[in-house]
C-alpha cells in the first residue's frame, strides 16, 4: 500500500510512516520543505513539495492529512487565525480537488481533526455525537471536515481522526512541559479542573492504521485513551513519575493576558470517550495515565 502523508515531517505523520515502513508499505510524503525533510526518511520515500508534483502515474491508495500550522502557544491574532484556517481548511479544500481531478481515486482518506470540535465541555463526558462547539477551535475542525467529507462525492471513504493531546517523548505538548517540570517548575494549570483527554503516541498511530485498514469505517472518531484526566491529575502524575514536586499553579489571569482568546486551549477542555473505536473492537496498549507516562519517560 503507499500512503500519502500530508504533514508528513510533524510528530504524528513521521510515526506514522515510520510504523508503515515497518510493515512494508510505501508512503509519499507532502512537506514544504523536501530537501531538509529527505534525510529523516527510508531511501525510496518520495517526497515532495505540493501535491501537484505528485506525478499520476504514482498510485495513491491512501491519504492521511495531517498537515496544520501550529495552534498551541500563540495569540490567535487576526493574521495567526487566517494562517491556521488557511493550513487546514483551504488546504483540505485544495486536496480533495486535487484528488477529484486524479484518475485513480484512493480507498480512503483519514483526515486530521481535533477533540477541539466539542468546545470547552466542561464535566460533561462527551463521545463522537456530541454537537460541535462555538468557539474558533470547534468552527475550524467543523469547517475541516466539512471539506474532507467532499472527497465522499467521487467514492473515497473519509475518515474524519479527532485527536486529543498526543504524548510522546519525541516532541509535542509533553516533550515542552518536562523541562519545567524537571526543573520543579511544574504546575497546574488554573484551577486544574479541566479535562485533558490524551493518547500515548502508539495507540495513535495504531488507531489511525485501523481507520486505513478497514473497509466498513467512515465517519469521526476520537483518537484519545478511555482514560481522561483533570489537568490537576495529569500535572501531579506527571510530577510523580518523573520523582519532582509540582508546587506552583498559573493563575487564570496571566494565561489569559499572555494568550488571549488561545487561552481556552488551556483553561478549556473535554473529556472525551473514543466510543467508535472501542465499539469496532480497538484496544488499547495504554488506557490509563500513569502506565504511558512510564512508558516514555
Amino acid at each position: 500500500m503507499n500512503v500519502l502523508i500530508t504533514g508528513g515531517t510533524g510528530l504524528i505523520g513521521y510515526a506514522l510512516q515510520e510504523s508503515l515502513f515497518r510493515q512494508q508499505h510505501q508512503s509519499t510524503i507532502v512537506t514544504r520543505f523536501p530537501e531538509k525533510a529527505a534525510p529523516r526518511f527510508p531511501e525510496g520515500t518520495h517526497i515532495y513539495r505540493s501535491v501537484m508534483d505528485i506525478p499520476e502515474s504514482q498510485r495513491i491508495d491512501a491519504v492521511v492529512n495531517l498537515a496544520g500550522a501550529q495552534i498551541v502557544g500563540k495569540r490567535w491574532t487576526s493574521a495567526r487565525k487566517k494562517m491556521i484556517w488557511n493550513s487546514r481548511v483551504a488546504f483540505t479544500q485544495h486536496l480533495v480537488r486535487w484528488l477529484s481531478d486524479r484518475e485513480q481515486k484512493p480507498e480512503v482518506l483519514v483526515n486530521g481533526s481535533a477533540i477541539g470540535f466539542y468546545g470547552d465541555c466542561g464535566e460533561q463526558s462527551v463521545d463522537e455525537h456530541h454537537k460541535m462547539g462555538e468557539d474558533f477551535g470547534a468552527r475550524l475542525c467543523s469547517a475541516w471536515e466539512d471539506e474532507a467529507r467532499k472527497a465522499e462525492s467521487f467514492g473515497v471513504r473519509v475518515c474524519l481522526a479527532r485527536t486529543g493531546l498526543v504524548l510522546s517523548n519525541q516532541g509535542g505538548m509533553l516533550h515542552q512541559m518536562l523541562l519545567p517540570f524537571r526543573m520543579g517548575l511544574g504546575s497546574k494549570i488554573g484551577s486544574g479542573r479541566q479535562w485533558m483527554s490524551w493518547i500515548h503516541i502508539s495507540d495513535q498511530i495504531a488507531a489511525l492504521e485501523l481507520l486505513l485498514n478497514h473497509r466498513n469505517l467512515s465517519g469521526p472518531f476520537n483518537l484519545t485513551a478511555p482514560g481522561a484526566v483533570t489537568n490537576d491529575t495529569f500535572t501531579s502524575t506527571l510530577a510523580r513519575v518523573i520523582h519532582r514536586p509540582r508546587l506552583f499553579t498559573a493563575p487564570q489571569f496571566a494565561i489569559r493576558i499572555a494568550l488571549g482568546e488561545a487561552s481556552e486551549l488551556l483553561l478549556g477542555g473535554q473529556r472525551v470517550v473514543p466510543k467508535r473505536l472501542l465499539d469496532n473492537g480497538h484496544s488499547f496498549q495504554f488506557p490509563s495515565l500513569e502506565p504511558a507516562l512510564r512508558a516514555l519517560l
